[in-house]
């Protein structure tokens, strides 16, 4: 494993893999150094799916609009990780619990894990608590509470656990627009909404 984190973008030969800027990531970065002594890398990394390279990183981020459609090498590579302790936040930028996207990656985690492996997660789950406390479970997000997407606010979140430990986190509250501003706008707001980002890359190193 690289000695600092390295934020991993997967990139996967079916839809829009690249739909968040890379303002998102150099967002999260900025936060873990803020807050933590995690030793980062200062840029993200982009990762083809069906790269071995993808197993020398622990977190890797998934994000997207449209259909998500595993290759077998894709399909294969994203499995072996999970169950071999790699851990991956997806994330879907409609905020549409039943958009392409959505189907889609839910189909996919049905064909590689099994029917119902993909669980919503309790507001007691440990992600909540890792860092920064979030007793209310999952923090909404503006695009949420403006009524974009499917005009719902989710209050859960979703996740595939291997062997007692989450190694998928799914969200369809569109954290990664929530977070794709420039780091240093975040002085100007009231409490900082990265900080939940925050407590996902710290779950998934002490996973």
């Amino acid at each position: 494993m690289p000695a600092a984190f390295t934020f991993v973008r997967l990139k996967y030969q079916s839809g829009d893999w690249d739909a968040v800027d890379e303002r998102m990531p150099a967002n999260l970065l900025h936060s873990l150094v803020q807050y933590t002594k995690v030793p980062v890398a200062p840029k993200e990394k982009v990762v083809a799916l069906d790269s071995e390279e993808l197993f020398r990183y622990p977190f890797c981020y998934l994000s997207g609009h449209r259909l998500v459609q595993f290759s077998a090498a894709e399909k294969k590579n994203f499995e072996q990780y999970v169950r071999g302790g790699g851990f991956v936040f997806v994330d879907d930028c409609n905020h549409d619990i039943d958009g392409l996207f959505a189907r889609s990656f839910e189909e996919q985690m049905r064909v590689c894990f099994g029917t119902g492996a993909l669980k919503k997660l309790p507001g007691s789950h440990p992600i909540y608590s890792q860092f920064f406390p979030f007793p209310e479970g999952p923090p909404n997000t503006g695009f949420e509470l403006n009524g974009w997407g499917d005009d719902l606010v989710h209050d859960y979140l979703k996740g595939i656990e291997i062997d007692g430990r989450l190694r998928v986190l799914y969200s369809n509250k569109d954290y990664g627009c929530e977070w794709d501003y420039d780091f240093r706008n975040k002085r100007f707001l009231a409490e900082d909404n990265t900080k939940f980002g925050v407590n996902i890359i710290l779950y998934a190193l002490t996973a």
